[in-house]
C-alpha cells in the first residue's frame, strides 16, 4: 500500500482509490483523474566543518542524545547547493566559505532524496528555534548510521581515508 497523503481528491473531493498506475500503486480519483504520485521529497544536507571539527545539531523534537547533520527541504527556484548553504545560515547563522557535493542518497523511510554537501563554515553559531543544541566532533570520532545522511557522512569519511565506525540504532 502506498503512503497516502490525501484520502480525498484535492481537485473534486471524491474519495481516492489505490490502483496500479504506471507500474506502481498510486492513489487515483475515478471522478476527475487526479493521481497522487507520491514522489520523494528533495532534502538538502550539510556536513559542516567549523573550527576544524564537524558541527552536529540536535533538533528540538529529538531525544537529548541524538545529533545529526544540518538538513532541510529544498525550496522552489534554488539549487541543492544553495539550499544546503541557506539551511546552514538559517539554522546556525554560520557562513559557508566552501562547499562541494558529497553525493545523493535515498531515504525511503521518509520518502526523501537527500543531496548532501560538505560545507566549510565560519562565523558565530546562533541556533534557530528549530535547534536545541549543537556539538563539535573531531572527524575521526564521527559515527554514521546506515541510512540517509549517515551514508553521506560515511562517504565523506572514506574520501578522507578516515575510519567508518557505524552506529547501530535500535
Amino acid at each position: 500500500m502506498s503512503k497516502t497523503v490525501f484520502k480525498y481528491c484535492p481537485m473534486c473531493a471524491t474519495p481516492l482509490h489505490e490502483v496500479q498506475h504506471t507500474g506502481h500503486m498510486r492513489m487515483v480519483c475515478d471522478q476527475c483523474g487526479f493521481v497522487q504520485w507520491g514522489n520523494p521529497v528533495p532534502v538538502v544536507a550539510a556536513l559542516v566543518e567549523y573550527q576544524g571539527k564537524i558541527l552536529l545539531a540536535r533538533n528540538v523534537a529529538w531525544p537529548a542524545h541524538f545529533y545529526a547533520l544540518i538538513t532541510g527541504f529544498l525550496e522552489r527556484d534554488e539549487t541543492p547547493e544553495s539550499g544546503a548553504i541557506r539551511e546552514l545560515k538559517e539554522e546556525t547563522n554560520l557562513d559557508a566559505v566552501h562547499s562541494e557535493l558529497i553525493g545523493v542518497y535515498p531515504f525511503p523511510m521518509k520518502n526523501e532524496v537527500i543531496m548532501a554537501y560538505y560545507v566549510k563554515a565560519e562565523g558565530r553559531v546562533e541556533l534557530s528555534e528549530e535547534l536545541a543544541d549543537y556539538k563539535l566532533v573531531d572527524p575521526a570520532q564521527l559515527r554514521p548510521w546506515r541510512m540517509g545522511t549517515g551514508l553521506a557522512m560515511a562517504d565523506w569519511l572514506l574520501a578522507r581515508q578516515l575510519p567508518v565506525n557505524w552506529i547501530e540504532l535500535k
